[in-house]
Parts: structure tokens; sequence; C-alpha cells
């Protein structure tokens, strides 16, 4: 395909190329990620002791600055003692693809250190439960405020400044308080959930119905329709589909706010897991339950683009994979 059809101004892209751009687009930090871990002359700070030879400090396999295995080889080499080597290394906390790719396996598999833990699995439960139970509520409440600020000027001025107003508080400012009013366990992580995400829901929802076509509308009251036929019979079925992609977006919102969320009250979830193996040094892992983070949440998105797909076959097809 020729570089005019690539990038032809608001054209989309035919099944193929667009399948391939989207492909890239995992393609190429996958690459960089390679290239960073792999190639010792891109950057490498660390040397990895092979033999710590008259060096008493060091240890085989420990990871030390270039500059002061360089200061401990020349002093070695300066007195005739057995000179330690080492090979270029990245830090700990940079794991290489393999290893990450190893730990999805690993991390699985490993049974907690203490019984009271968890297994990963269920960490991954507990943290899909409360992202699933702080989005419903929100959207039960938020999604007809915010048709209804969006289809009448007095409830937009009836909500929407406050809400503007309260939508610059950070949710997790909030998290004492939470832990104050509903205890330790799930219910503030959800709390947080619901804060983070329902302000803003009502103000994009809003701004969606607004968009409704006029004429639609119009159209509607030359045939008698009322108000409260307009609202459910023209309004809410006109919008539902640009109200079903909004849903989808602001359900990625939540997840970004999951990892705050649990470190509420007591530890549990993903957060949990993360945190124990970063205290352990077990940088494959946290990477590892990262990455599953965003395979489970870029998997639910996928699976509700089909439904859409389903529910609203009318609508133009997304550039999506």
């Amino acid at each position: 395909m020729s570089a005019v059809k690539l990038f032809a101004v608001r054209k989309t892209l035919d099944a193929k190329p667009r399948l391939t751009v989207s492909l890239l687009s995992f393609a190429l930090p996958i690459a960089l990620w390679c290239i960073v871990s792999y190639v010792p002359f891109i950057w490498h700070p660390m040397m990895e002791i092979e033999q710590p030879g008259s060096v008493s400090y060091f240890k085989e396999a420990m990871l030390v600055e270039k500059k002061l295995f360089d200061e401990e080889k020349a002093s070695a080499l300066e007195n005739n003692l057995e000179v330690p080597t080492g090979v270029r290394a990245n830090p700990i906390y940079l794991p290489a693809p393999h290893e990450v790719i190893s730990a999805f396996y690993t991390s699985f598999t490993t049974e907690p250190r203490r019984r009271s833990e968890k297994w990963l699995h269920e960490s991954l439960w507990d943290s899909i439960q409360v992202i699933f139970w702080g989005f419903v509520l929100s959207s039960i409440i938020g999604v007809p405020l915010g048709i209804l600020a969006g289809t009448y000027d007095f409830f937009s001025r009836l909500f929407e400044p406050f809400i503007e107003f309260f939508r610059y508080l950070p949710a997790p400012a909030f998290g004492a308080l939470a832990v104050a009013i509903l205890g330790i366990y799930q219910a503030p992580k959800i709390a947080i959930i619901f804060i983070g995400t329902f302000f803003q829901q009502v103000l994009v929802i809003a701004n969606t119905t607004r968009k409704l076509d006029n004429s639609l509308l119009e159209a509607a009251q030359t045939l008698g329709a009322k108000n409260k036929s307009l609202l459910f019979r023209v309004v809410v079925p006109g919008v539902l589909p640009d109200l079903y992609r909004d849903m989808r977006i602001l359900l990625g919102w939540a997840w970004t706010y999951l990892i705050v969320a649990e470190l509420i009250g007591t530890s549990s979830g993903i957060t949990w897991f993360i945190t124990q193996q970063a205290r352990y040094k077990n940088f494959d892992n946290v990477f590892a339950a990262i990455i599953m983070i965003g395979i489970i949440g870029l998997t639910f998105d996928l699976l509700l683009s089909t439904l859409g797909k389903r529910l609203f076959p009318w609508q133009k097809p997304e550039a999506k994979i």
C-alpha cells in the first residue's frame, strides 16, 4: 500500500494494513525492550560478577555498578592480585522478556510463602470483583444522571457545577474516610473505584447525550411526542451506541484506580501480589503481574467491542483489531 493511502486524512485503512499496524503497536515496544535487555552496548549499567577474584565482598552473580567494578579491577591489577571478572548486565528491576514470560507460568504455579497468603489467581479474582462492583455501582447512578444532565438544562445546572468541582479531588484522598466508614476489607476499595469513575462518568455521558441530532427531537415533537416520550423513546435509544462506547472507555479508567484502591485497608488483590514480589525482589513476577492487568483489561475491552457490534450492527465499524 502506498504512503498516500496509509496517511490519508480521516480514511480507514483496509483490513490487512490495519491489522499489521495494530500488531506493530505491540511489536515496537517489545522490540525496544529486547534491545535494551539483550544488546550490551545499548544500556547495561551494571556488572554481573562471574569470578570475584581478590575482592572479598564480591560474590558470584552479584550485580555491582560498572564504575565500582572498574575501580576494583584496576586496584587488583595494580597490586598484582587476582582480577575479578564479570559481564555487562541490566539492574535487577529490569528483567529480560524471557524471564517475564517464564514468570507468567511460575507465578501461577508457585505456592505462596505463607498459608495466609493467596495464590495469584485468587488475587486476580479479588481485583476483578473490586473493579466490577465499583464500576457497576458507579454506572447505576452515573448513567441516569448523565442522561438527565445532557437532556434537561435544569438537571445540567443542578448536577454539573458541583460535579465539575468534585472531579478534581483525587479519589485516593478519600481512602482514610472510606476505611473509617466502610471498614478495612473490600468495601473501601470499591468506594475508591466508584469515586474515581462516577464524576467523570456523569460529565462524559452528559456531553455524549448533548450530541444527539436535534432533528430527531424536532421530528418526534412534530409527531406529538411529549417530554417523557422524548427521553425514553428518542434520547436514550439515540445515544445508546455512543453511550456504550463511553462505558468501555470509562471501564479502562476504573482499572487505573485499582492499584491505589487496593492499598487501602487490608492488603489484597493483584496489588498485594505485586507488593510482595517487589519486597522479595522478584521483579520478573512484578512485570508479569502488571502485564496481566493489561491483558485482562484488553480482553474485556475486546469482548465488549465484539458485543457492541452485535448490539449495534448499524454503527460504523471501529478501527481496531
